[in-house]
């Protein structure tokens, strides 16, 4: 199933919950919220409160993206904030099969996300406990960066594997998302695309994600 996640990173930080409104109202399927801690990456957005206050605006499925260098420290304050899924950096500094487990007994759906140097092959042990895996076509810390064509043979040897075992597991891409690139994306494997400024910048968000979806779909 083809699922759009437009990532507030590229809204309006001051009306967050309207933002999420209009998403909702957009077609959206899923909101991605980049929390980042200006250590794992080169900046800072928000925390589980700034989550927690947008909680009551929408029942969108809340896709939390976490860029930080200790998750499992963290996990239960994004679940209670109203997270559903969370995806964690395989690159980051917490145990990665202890913060799988934190995750999923606190009810949410897990997923583990790779940075562009990260190979495929780093999630392969986990992919049985996971929900979604994350690759990213941009190096993560800032938005409005191009996307990195290269990418593309990471996602389809997670597909692959994926597949191979019989599995359920979405593919995320996250970075340079519009309507052309996510044609690209789809053909090779991903399901679930992240698009911020595509979405938040355009005229018609509804109409951009409407041609998200069918593009991707068409190349499916």
């Amino acid at each position: 199933m083809i699922r759009i996640s437009p990532s507030v990173l590229a809204g309006d930080f001051s009306s967050l919950g309207s933002e999420s409104v209009k998403m909702k109202n957009s077609g959206a399927d899923y909101l991605h919220l980049d929390v980042m801690d200006g250590h794992f990456v080169p900046n800072i957005t928000f925390g589980a409160p700034v989550i927690k206050s947008i909680r009551s605006y929408t029942d969108l499925v809340f896709d939390v993206h976490l860029m930080i260098s200790e998750p499992l420290k963290y996990i239960e304050d994004f679940a209670k904030a109203g997270s559903d899924i969370i995806t964690f950096h395989f690159e980051s500094d917490s145990p990665v099969g202890e913060t799988i487990d934190k995750i999923r007994s606190l009810g949410c759906k897990t997923g583990i996300s790779l940075k562009p140097a990260t190979p495929a092959e780093a999630v392969f042990p986990y992919l049985d406990r996971l929900d979604m895996v994350l690759v990213m076509t941009v190096e993560p810390g800032f938005g409005g960066q191009s996307f990195m064509f290269d990418m593309m043979d990471k996602v389809a040897a997670v597909k692959e594997e994926i597949e191979r075992r019989g599995l359920k597991t979405d593919i995320e891409v996250d970075g340079g998302i519009n309507a052309e690139t996510v044609c690209v994306a789809a053909k090779a494997g991903a399901n679930v695309f992240v698009a911020g400024s595509a979405v938040f910048k355009s005229e018609d968000p509804a109409k951009m994600i409407e041609d998200l979806k069918n593009n991707a779909l068409k190349s499916v």
